[in-house]
């Protein structure tokens, strides 16, 4: 049997025994109310009797003579009159009246006229009003006794009993009864009906699923939730959140995030925006890391239920596509470069072979002097990395193509080699991209200078351009709904992703000077701080220290 069937019974079943308590209840009620409205109506109408001054003295004179009365004497008496009209009037059994002998001086029945009454009088005639239920010679009735009084005062001189017949007590009853039953089935069907609609609603609610179900979809749910590395959001039909991994809080930077709208967490514009559309993101920044949001609509039954969101963390992907796309621009340069230097070495051989040796050591002597590969990097020679020279290398025939010349700084001063090129080229390489495009838009002349400075196993990085600036008020680290491929100052994913990468190196990007002041005010100015990247001899010398004692 289903679950909302057996809840469907147990409702059932208790409004069944709550009505039929409350019937017993009512009918108990009902009854004691029937019965002891006839015993006050008993009451009133044997106190109206004997109080009426005529009964008060007939009673008298009856009790004051000292014989029995003769029934023939009271048969049309004023005391059978009364009575008898009495009991008409009221529908009422009988409407007795005795002197302090209990001899009967009227009632219904005349041959018993001038006899003693069947029920107790002894209480009456001390002078208390006695109400109860008794069986007489006219059967059981709801009777009330008063003592009737001397017209001048003193003891009770006799008694008025007047009594109702018990089924006519209770000809209301079934009236009053019917109407409690009907009551009750109408409760009944009340709650018959508040339980079905109950019980739709819970499957409605349920989508059909047993408690049991609902258990084992908890059970599973936590499982996959948080076995999974992937960041998940359940949205209801309105946009509320109703369900939201650890995983997914922490690759979108919120926190209790269940039961709040989509549009009031701190989310971007942009995440919200495709979330609410059901539009997925490649890539995208929120906080520090680089997310793919996707998002797949869930119906049941014909029936939109909301939407899950699936958010996947992509910012290793994007620093190893930074760094990969860096590393894939200095190979080319290094391959131009030797595809140079071995056309210089053909060009010396040739002229060895033509036995020119003058005009071939004059060959080598210039080569010596400018360098083997000429570059359109102004004193490129002041970098002693041949890394960091191929970098600038490609990075100039690129800025070339836009106008911009890249310059190195006069500064400029490192001791030692890169150890980390990945991450150096991918923080260094975004720099100077964001720079030459900066300069691109500026007047001329238009150019890029980048310094180098070792500090220790640290390589310090700054960046200049002769562009317009940063304009004020603008976080150019801060996420940008712009399209991920826009890397211009505080826009896609570029310089987020470079301060991120160098923040895990224990170091870190930061704006120096925004630029953009006065007539002749040049660009703005980047400064990179890349722990570990360097390798200095001190280095080398601790490394081939403990290399030896290995082996040793």
């Amino acid at each position: 049997m289903r679950f909302t069937t057996r809840l469907f019974l147990v409702q059932l079943a208790v409004v069944a025994t709550v009505l039929l308590v409350c019937t017993a209840a009512f009918a108990v009620i009902a009854v004691t109310q029937v019965r002891t409205a006839a015993e006050e109506n008993a009451l009133n109408i044997a106190r109206s009797v004997a109080a009426a001054p005529e009964v008060r003295a007939a009673v008298a004179g009856w009790s004051a003579d000292p014989g029995t009365p003769a029934a023939a004497d009271l048969v049309d008496g004023p005391l059978q009159r009364t009575a008898s009209a009495v009991a008409e009037r009221t529908d009422a059994l009988f409407v007795v009246i005795t002197d302090d002998h209990g001899i009967r001086l009227a009632h219904p029945s005349p041959q018993r006229l001038g006899e003693t009454v069947s029920t107790p009088f002894d209480r009456v005639l001390a002078g208390e009003e006695v109400v109860d239920w008794e069986v007489g010679t006219l059967g059981r009735s709801a009777r009330a006794k008063v003592p009737v009084l001397a017209p001048g005062g003193g003891e009770p001189v006799g008694e008025v009993s007047v009594g109702f017949e018990e089924g006519s007590v209770l000809d209301d009853l079934p009236t009053v009864l019917l109407a409690i039953g009907v009551a009750a089935l109408l409760a009944l069907g009340v709650g018959v009906g508040a339980g079905s609609v109950l019980r739709r609603r819970w499957e409605k609610t349920t989508l059909g699923l047993q408690p049991e179900e609902l258990t084992a979809l908890v059970q599973q749910q936590s499982a996959v939730l948080d076995g999974i590395g992937d960041g998940v959001l359940a949205l209801d039909e309105n946009g509320i959140v109703r369900v939201a991994s650890k995983a997914a809080e922490r690759l979108l930077g919120i926190e209790g995030s269940v039961g709040r709208p989509l549009s009031e967490l701190p989310l971007p514009e942009a995440v919200v925006s495709a979330i609410a559309r059901g539009l997925p993101l490649h890539d995208v920044v929120v906080g520090p890391r680089v997310v793919a949001v996707d998002v797949h609509p869930v119906r049941r039954g014909g029936r939109e239920l909301g939407d899950v969101v699936i958010v996947r963390d992509r910012t290793d992907v994007a620093e190893l596509g930074e760094q990969l796309s860096s590393v894939q621009t200095v190979t080319g340069a290094l391959r131009v470069q030797r595809h140079e230097f071995s056309n210089r070495l053909h060009v010396a051989a040739g002229l060895i072979d033509a036995e020119r040796v003058a005009d071939a050591r004059a060959f080598l002597d210039e080569l010596l002097e400018r360098g083997s590969v000429p570059t359109a990097v102004a004193r490129i020679e002041r970098v002693d990395d041949l890394f960091l020279q191929a970098l600038l290398a490609a990075k100039a025939g690129d800025a070339a193509a836009s106008g911009v010349s890249i310059v190195v700084g006069e500064d400029t001063l490192v001791l030692g080699e890169l150890a980390r090129v990945e991450d150096a080229a991918a923080v260094v390489g975004n720099l100077i991209d964001n720079a030459v495009t900066a300069a691109g838009r500026g007047t001329e002349p238009r150019w890029v200078e980048v310094t180098f400075l070792g500090d220790g196993d640290a390589l310090v990085t700054t960046v200049a351009d002769s562009g317009p600036g940063v304009p004020a008020g603008r976080d150019v680290f801060a996420p940008s709904s712009g399209p991920s491929d826009d890397r211009v100052r505080g826009r896609g994913i570029g310089l987020p992703l470079s301060r991120e990468l160098a923040r895990r190196l224990g170091g870190d990007v930061w704006l120096i000077d925004p630029g953009g002041h006065g007539p002749a005010a040049s660009g703005a100015v980047f400064a990179a701080r890349l722990p570990g990247v360097l390798r200095t001899a001190a280095t080398r010398d601790a490394t081939a220290s403990r290399s030896e004692e290995d082996d040793s």
